[in-house]
């Protein structure tokens, strides 16, 4: 395969940006089940209390109707009260979970809102495809992964589960409210080391997830030429180009105005700075010029370094018109900086002196 066709260069920004647009990110299963379980599991303790009382409560109100008569309106009754307690319990740990949901998805890759995936695609249902599909490398890789962690997962819980059990002969012996505590902290212990299991697949899976997104997205050399070619195209390309290339023409002319023999303005509108280097020069050039902010920021200049500001209107709009920035002066204007400069040469040895 010739070079120019073997995808070896890293993605450009542009590139994953469009994947990006596709809705084609690098996501984590195992990262996304961590992070909610953790928080259903932290909002779960967190809650504990709270549910162990609407635990008793419902085992109060049942309690209750112990030795009535059973009748539609009772079952109804238990029903919306079950319902009741159930959702009180329930709904504080799915919102929670399902914020966990989101922040995994906007760690991994970002806030991305894109309808690009919903649009109906023939070739997703197609069966060949399909079938080619779930016989794949890729699919045996991530099933083998699958049963891989659940072996792991099944054996370290049944370890601790055995050594739960050996307890369990002294805590049927104890108070209802006792025993969902004494649950709650063997179910602490076991989450915990789970969570700890489940951390150690989600950073393994992040960083081949992420290898694998990028590997898929690297780029042929001709690639990079064509897309080159294709951002050189577009305006907005040209403008951002073309804006940065301004910014740093300024920002360099402004550094060469310190090194001006004169600034000739008009006084508000206009600047222009010249230098005369009798030995590498045959005439005086500009090196700085500008209007209105522009002009008010070379005088600041000048003026801070010593420069001297003449003001001179006629001279400083037709230096402005004829000259460009590093251009030597036209010849019809040497009679008039000639004396420009020689007000100035003049000024600068009576001060001197």
């Amino acid at each position: 395969m010739p070079d120019d066709l073997e995808k070896t260069e890293e993605p450009t920004p542009k590139r994953i940006e469009d994947a990006k647009k596709e809705g084609n990110v690098p996501r984590s299963m195992d990262v996304n089940s961590f992070l909610t379980l953790t928080f259903a599991v932290v909002t779960t303790l967190f809650f504990f209390s709270f549910i162990l009382e609407r635990l008793k409560s419902i085992y109060i109100y049942y309690s209750s109707f112990i030795g009535d008569e059973i009748t539609k309106k009772s079952v109804i009754s238990f029903a919306i009260e079950a319902f009741k307690e159930m959702g009180l319990m329930i709904l504080p740990i799915a919102v929670v979970t399902a914020i966990g949901g989101i922040l995994a998805a906007v760690i991994q890759f970002g806030f991305i809102f894109t309808t690009k995936p919903l649009i109906p695609n023939l070739n997703k249902i197609n069966p060949i495809n399909g079938l080619k599909n779930l016989f794949s490398v890729k699919k045996l890789i991530e099933g083998a992964k699958i049963v891989l962690k659940v072996a792991v997962v099944f054996a370290i819980a049944f370890y601790f589960l055995l050594s739960f059990v050996k307890e369990l002969q002294s805590v049927v012996m104890l108070d209802f409210v006792y025993q969902l505590l004494w649950l709650r902290d063997k179910a602490v212990i076991l989450i915990a080391v789970l969570l700890l299991l489940f951390m150690i697949f989600a950073l393994a899976d992040f960083v081949i997830v992420r290898f694998q997104y990028f590997k898929s997205l690297r780029m042929s050399k001709q690639e990079i030429k064509d897309e080159m070619k294709q951002m050189e195209g577009d305006p907005q390309i040209k403008a951002r180009i073309r804006k940065l290339q301004m910014e740093i023409a300024k920002k360099r002319m402004m550094q060469e105005v310190p090194s001006a023999d004169v600034v000739v303005t008009n006084p508000t509108h206009y600047a222009v700075a010249l230098r005369y280097d009798k030995t590498k020069e045959s005439a005086p050039r500009v090196i700085a010029k500008g209007i209105n902010h522009l002009a008010l920021r070379i005088k600041k200049i000048a003026v801070e370094n010593g420069v001297q500001v003449v003001e001179n209107p006629p001279l400083a709009k037709e230096l402005y018109k004829s000259c460009e920035i590093d251009e030597e002066i036209p010849q019809k204007l040497y009679q008039a900086v000639a004396e420009v400069l020689a007000y100035v040469y003049k000024t600068a040895k009576k001060g001197k002196g």
